[in-house]
């Protein structure tokens, strides 16, 4: 069992509503939400926050902000949130290419110079200490504009908050999550681990 049980989808009609936002990102709403909504402030605040920052208002795709989730999640080593990450990037038309090398995103052909700055600073955003230097922001500043920086902070904090709630909690994991996590990443070790309902 996770450290604090989901609520009913019902539970919070204003949250239920707010939600359906995940069912275009992930088909389904995520139990960390519905554990949120134990104190509906919270998860209303949340949802609408996760609505801002994956608006896209300029260059970054919405596949790339979940490509940055994904290496923020992976650098933290959040299972629930980079099976999350995958999924939504595969729902918002990521190259199956991109999606099936994630973890070589360095090197690989499928990703370019402005994607892998992009990557590498969400890599070094989630470290403690913080890595960002001065190399990471010239690369960035090569190839985007302020504005769209702050779209990829935004989603890097994002994911900050959410790895740090769903490791604490050990949010169970949802079937069509574990899926795409071992699709995507499965050759590369993916576990569920303590997202499986049976931690605590």
């Amino acid at each position: 069992m996770p450290l604090v049980t989901p609520l009913s989808a019902e539970h919070d009609l204003e949250t239920k509503e707010l939600a359906t936002f995940f069912n275009e990102t992930l088909g389904f709403c995520p139990n960390s939400v519905l554990t949120m909504q134990r104190r509906p402030a919270i998860s209303k605040a949340f949802i609408n926050l996760n609505k801002a920052v994956m608006a896209n208002e300029g260059k970054v795709t919405s596949a790339l902000k979940r490509m940055i989730a994904w290496v923020s999640s992976n650098a933290t080593g959040c299972r629930y949130c980079q099976a999350h990450a995958i999924r939504a990037a595969e729902r918002y038309g990521a190259e199956q290419e991109q999606l099936d090398n994630i973890w070589e995103y360095r090197t690989h052909p499928a990703f370019n110079d402005a994607e892998r700055a992009a990557l590498d600073f969400s890599l070094a955003a989630s470290q403690v200490p913080n890595a960002v230097n001065a190399d990471i922001k010239k690369r960035l500043h090569d190839h985007w504009t302020e504005g769209e920086i702050v779209e990829m902070l935004g989603v890097i904090s994002l994911f900050g908050y959410l790895n740090r709630w769903n490791d604490s909690m050990g949010t169970t994991m949802e079937d069509d999550a574990i899926e795409s996590g071992n699709q995507y990443l499965g050759k590369h070790g993916f576990e569920v681990g303590k997202h499986d309902g049976s931690q605590y």
